[in-house]
């Protein structure tokens, strides 16, 4: 299915759209802060050019996320209806200039090129699923330019494994959704990864995909018109209330399980963060105050699986997303999730999905 220009504007892709006004005045208190709420020293010319993004050049990655790209340009349009003139502008880009579709297979027109970033006040790569398996070597060479010249760079939902490919990450904190997270930190180990909502870095800001980009864009025009627009903008979207960038991208533990039992809670969110190196039951039990037969009917009882079933779950449910979001060698993955070998890795993951490692990955390319 293909979006023209004109078909565009129905979905509010592109509603809103107009000439970048002259850079705005930063509000009080509208300055970068660090999570103790001390100004950064030296960065003041940074935080006038957080506070002075009118013009956006979106930047689609082939198999983008409609909903995170959708959530990033919409609080922009409400933000200029609500102030009756157009105090953003965008355009939307791609690495020729062709529309580029969408993960869920919706193609969307654009403006123009990756070349065509010139005047831009800030940069926004938009991606999706596999984005590793796309060509940046554009992107990265237009970002890195427009990064030079100080203009801020940010990324939607895995737009940031592009912008840490791009060296554009280094000594800034950012964050990328829950799915990536184990896939990025072992690409990039040495940049400031966080599990949080979104990140504002001087002129790096970044979201975790989905609805987070939403608030993410929010705290960005409230920097530039004020808490009431954004406000404004926020109650337009039906979206309840701006969300600080602190809080957390996934459901609480007892909401994914369903389960409200507070011992059980504990020995799971143990369990997803002892992966590399695997808790036996009995240091589980005995973390909880559980001898191993009482966890064992816990899990029955709720879960309907004994614990080292869930376990062996989680871990290859992570070399999963690590077979198919990174170039680790089969034996390095199997290593990070817990397994003594690779026989013993391939056996596991075999079992589990009915395929062996080697298979998962010849069959994503």
């Amino acid at each position: 299915m293909s979006i023209s220009k004109a078909e565009a504007g129905e979905v509010a892709l592109r509603t809103g759209r107009g000439r970048p006004p002259a850079s705005g005045v930063v509000s009080p208190g509208s300055a970068v802060r660090r999570r103790d709420g001390e100004p950064r020293v030296g960065d003041g010319a940074r935080n006038r050019a957080m506070a002075d993004i009118t013009s956006v050049g979106f930047l689609l990655v082939p198999a983008f996320s409609m909903i995170a790209f959708s959530s990033a340009i919409e609080p922009l349009r409400l933000a200029n209806r609500i102030e009756g003139h157009d105090a953003f502008s965008w355009r939307v880009l791609s690495a020729d200039g062709r529309p580029v579709a969408a993960s869920n297979g919706v193609e969307v027109a654009v403006d123009g090129s990756f070349a065509d970033l010139a005047g831009v006040t800030a940069a926004v790569v938009c991606s999706g699923i596999d984005v590793q398996n796309h060509d940046h070597r554009e992107a990265i060479a237009r970002l890195r330019t427009v990064a030079s010249r100080g203009v801020p760079v940010g990324a939607v939902c895995t737009g940031t494994y592009v912008l840490a490919k791009a060296g554009l990450l280094d000594d800034h904190r950012c964050t990328i959704h829950w799915e990536n997270q184990d896939a990025l930190r072992e690409q990039f180990p040495e940049i400031d990864l966080t599990d949080e909502l979104f990140e504002i870095d001087r002129t790096r800001f970044t979201c975790a995909g989905g609805t987070a980009a939403i608030d993410m864009m929010l705290a960005l025009i409230a920097r530039r018109l004020g808490q009431e627009v954004a406000s404004g903008v926020t109650d337009q979207l039906i979206h309840h209330r701006m969300r600080d960038g602190d809080e957390r991208q996934r459901m609480e533990l007892r909401s994914r399980l369903g389960v409200a039992h507070p011992k059980l809670i504990n020995v799971v969110a143990e369990m997803e963060r002892c992966i590399e190196q695997p808790l036996s039951c009995v240091d589980l039990a005995e973390g909880a105050g559980l001898s191993t037969r009482q966890l064992e009917r816990l899990f029955r009882k709720y879960i309907g699986q004994v614990p080292t079933r869930y376990y062996l779950g989680l871990r290859l449910a992570r070399a999963r997303q690590l077979l198919l979001q990174t170039s680790m060698p089969i034996l390095s993955i199997g290593l990070a999730c817990g397994f003594v070998s690779a026989s013993h890795f391939s056996k596991c993951y075999s079992e589990h999905f009915d395929r062996t490692p080697s298979q998962e990955r010849r069959a994503q390319r």
